[in-house]
């Protein structure tokens, strides 16, 4: 269990003060042009050598993600964007750094772009986040004021600008370079790779796209050294995160713990134990809506970690937004919802994902009411596989997993469904 001291996000539940006196207060801002004196390279090096991986779902090395950048400007502009789209159902952990701990964002954009040689920085924050943005606005201002950003920035000879830019509240603009489509002012829709951001991406110049977790942690990081925070979590699954737990525990909650930590302990140590207990648990999905679910008598001795989840369980740890299912919950119609979700989300820009989303969206509706044939299941497993892979963006992926998931690991629930249905017993329908 992670100790308070360890602790980064020190007002993830906003007890403290969020302004700019209360995050000094609480040692941020403390040396920020000693961290920046460290240099470039020093920076990117330490940032390697902590071993964090990018918190917004995919898990890629940051400091290898920010050695991409051109060392030396071609006289183009840099630019760092931070995802703060934070879309994926069941996810609402950096909703909570924004409202109530903003200045370790704000500290970190600077560090960050710096590093990255980027003189400005976009925060792309979700649409449906109003207060979010009013709260982190007004912490930009204040550092605005204090002289920490703007011209000189924190007295450190690097001049530095952060805007917040405010989506429309579409999923696929927290694809990253669909997002940079809309900072631009088109509509989001993803961008072929290549070339990567890191060579052409806001404006055609080089940009990072990091999520709000990945740049807040940046300034711990450099005060404390990486070797603390690589002493978290196994190898390789380095460091503190932000767990976002929901459904069917007795307190669901936002918390920070060390990586690699056990679904159990998570469970009991800080929501209170599974609702009815833990015979009761069916399902969990353990990284946001669009990784595929687990059964529960194997999510209980879970590693909480991205190696451990997608090799032992064939799941992810994604955005380590943790949705529990008691037995109560109709498996099936739960993965529907989803698919529906994702039909709806869709960019269309892809044939793949526009037909195949909403293929498995009536597919799914059907099952749930139990219409369907048996053959059927088969069928849509393989729409799904035709499905993954086969997109500009991850979203076709993120529609076809968690349906793979339902088939691998309750398809017994689904084949007895249409049993029932066919000998004329129950009636199962969906709303």
């Amino acid at each position: 269990m992670l100790q308070d001291k360890d602790r980064i996000f020190t007002n993830i539940y906003g007890m403290h003060d969020r302004t700019l006196a209360g995050a000094k207060a609480r040692g941020h801002w403390d040396g920020t042009k000693d961290l920046i004196g460290l240099g470039r390279d020093k920076i990117v090096e330490i940032m390697k050598a902590s071993g964090l991986r990018g918190r917004g779902g995919a898990g890629f090395p940051t400091g290898l993600k920010w050695s991409f950048m051109p060392k030396e400007s071609d006289g183009r502009p840099a630019y760092l964007v931070v995802n703060a789209d934070e879309s994926e159902p069941g996810t609402c952990k950096d909703r909570e750094i924004m409202r109530n701990d903003p200045h370790t964002l704000i500290e970190g954009c600077l560090i960050a772009s710096f590093a990255m040689n980027a003189n400005a920085c976009y925060i792309y924050i979700r649409g449906e986040y109003i207060r979010e943005r009013e709260a982190l606005q007004a912490a930009i201002d204040g550092a605005y004021d204090a002289g920490l950003l703007g011209k000189n920035a924190a007295k450190s000879g690097w001049d530095f600008d952060l805007y917040l830019h405010h989506g429309a509240g579409a999923y696929i603009c927290g694809e990253e370079t669909a997002l940079l489509e809309s900072l631009e002012g088109r509509k989001g829709m993803p961008r072929m790779k290549p070339p990567f951001p890191a060579g052409a991406g806001l404006y055609g110049c080089p940009t990072t796209v990091n999520n709000v977790e990945s740049i807040a942690v940046v300034p711990t990081i450099l005060r404390r050294g990486a070797e603390w925070f690589a002493g978290f979590g196994r190898p390789n699954n380095a460091g503190t995160k932000l767990f976002a737990i929901s459904g069917h525990v007795n307190q669901p909650c936002v918390v920070e713990e060390a990586m690699s930590i056990t679904f159990e302990e998570l469970i009991e140590t800080h929501c209170g134990g599974i609702r009815g207990g833990w015979d009761n648990l069916k399902a969990v999905i353990p990284g946001g809506s669009s990784v595929p679910c687990v059964r529960g008598e194997n999510m209980k001795d879970a590693i909480m970690d991205f190696d451990y989840l997608r090799n032992e369980l064939g799941s992810g740890l994604g955005t380590a937004a943790v949705i529990v299912m008691d037995k109560q919950t109709d498996i099936i119609k739960a993965i529907w919802r989803l698919a529906c979700f994702y039909k709806h989300e869709s960019c269309g820009q892809c044939t793949p994902c526009r037909e195949g989303t909403g293929w498995m969206m009536r597919v799914m509706e059907r099952l749930v009411k139990g219409e369907a044939n048996v053959e059927e299941i088969d069928m849509l497993w393989d729409v799904t596989k035709q499905v993954e892979g086969h997109t500009i963006c991850a979203l076709g992926d993120a529609a076809a997993w968690p349906i793979q998931g339902l088939i691998r690991n309750f398809r017994d629930e689904i084949e007895d469904r249409i049993k029932v249905r066919r000998d004329g017993t129950v009636q199962v329908a969906a709303e």
